[in-house]
């Protein structure tokens, strides 16, 4: 009883621990400048974080599994630099939208076919294509930024929903269908068990294949509407839009405390590690603070999410590893209490 005690003291430690430091930061940085704690800030840092957070969460199912996926980066910004020469050239914000999209589907379903079926590191593959798609977004662009957006599509950055922006309530609506997918359905389960052994999932009849190509793509097609909501909020598409997003999304979701090694993860954790980075970013632009010293700390946070990872994966072991010995113990205990063969031929003859 003490032993499972101290594990469900471990368990609130582990789910909670970002969310306290972000809480103690945000305090700090309240001290420090009375302007960081106000409404209009807050809702500054959700939209400020907005589009890492629609990457963040895929990216952590893509994780829950076992693998990684370098190249949503890349995937945003081809995704919006094909979207945004096709508004300019058509005029149709539909038509940019869908060729966005399709283009974040056909990248996200070609890593998942790559490491499902032809059992390719995930590393490897998506570094590549890191490299593949973003080289691509400067061969059409030429290296240039792409103007001359329709006003109908700039007019979603600017739009509201009942006063709050609509990349906040994007994000809300990830987030919420996240962590439905997770704790409300089989296929969440079936996510958390391919991470934690995938041939044993197999055995169990989860098509483990069928399920990492669904999750590639899903991460995929949620990379590039992430850089299309960087679009509207920019006015325009650069080449580079979203160098960079890969590796602050993987801060995120080793920060929210999803295991590297797969089979563990919470969606609150996710939505924990994105504040704690908001915060953070924000907290040292109002202070001024120099963008590179910024650089320095955004790389030591990613250093100690990289630490919190390895402490949860020590957990998780420890945890499954005290579990099967609670559980061996007590069908020992089970197995002294039921009488033996001579036990119970006596009582009879009595």
């Amino acid at each position: 009883m003490r032993s499972a005690s101290m594990d469900r003291v471990k368990i609130v430690l582990v789910q909670n621990g970002v969310f306290a430091a972000m809480i103690l930061m945000a305090a700090i940085f309240g001290l420090l400048n009375p302007r960081f704690l106000s409404w209009h800030n807050a809702l500054t840092i959700l939209q400020q974080v907005a589009e890492l957070g629609v990457v963040a969460l895929p990216v952590a199912f893509v994780v829950m599994t076992g693998q990684a996926d370098l190249s949503v980066g890349s995937v945003a910004t081809l995704g919006a630099v094909l979207g945004g020469l096709t508004l300019v050239g058509t005029g149709n914000v539909a038509a940019g939208v869908a060729v966005t999209l399709l283009f974040g589907l056909v990248a996200g379903a070609l890593n998942g076919f790559l490491v499902a079926y032809l059992r390719l590191n995930s590393f490897v593959v998506t570094l590549g294509f890191l490299s593949v798609w973003g080289g691509a977004a400067m061969v059409l662009t030429s290296g240039k930024t792409i103007t001359g957006l329709p006003e109908d599509f700039k007019a979603f950055g600017t739009a509201d929903l009942a006063g709050v922006p609509v990349q906040i309530v994007v994000l809300a609506t990830v987030v919420a269908a996240s962590g439905y997918l997770l704790n409300r359905t089989a296929k969440g389960q079936e996510i958390l068990a391919i991470g934690g052994n995938a041939k044993a999932a197999e055995l169990m009849g989860i098509k483990v294949r069928q399920t990492q190509v669904q999750v590639f793509t899903a991460a995929g097609v949620f990379s590039a509407l992430a850089g299309l909501m960087l679009a509207t909020k920019l006015a325009a598409v650069s080449p580079t839009l979203g160098s960079g997003m890969e590796l602050k999304a993987l801060t995120v979701v080793l920060l929210g405390g999803v295991s590297f090694a797969g089979g563990y993860g919470r969606i609150g954790g996710v939505a924990a590690g994105l504040l704690f980075v908001g915060v953070l970013n924000n907290g040292l632009v109002i202070l001024g603070v120099s963008p590179y010293i910024q650089t320095v700390l955004v790389g030591a946070t990613l250093v100690a999410a990289v630490l919190m990872d390895s402490s949860v994966q020590r957990f998780v072991s420890a945890a499954w590893a005290n579990r099967g010995k609670r559980l061996a113990q007590a069908q020992r205990a089970k197995l002294e209490q039921m009488p033996t063969e001579t036990e119970t031929l006596e009582e009879v003859n009595a």
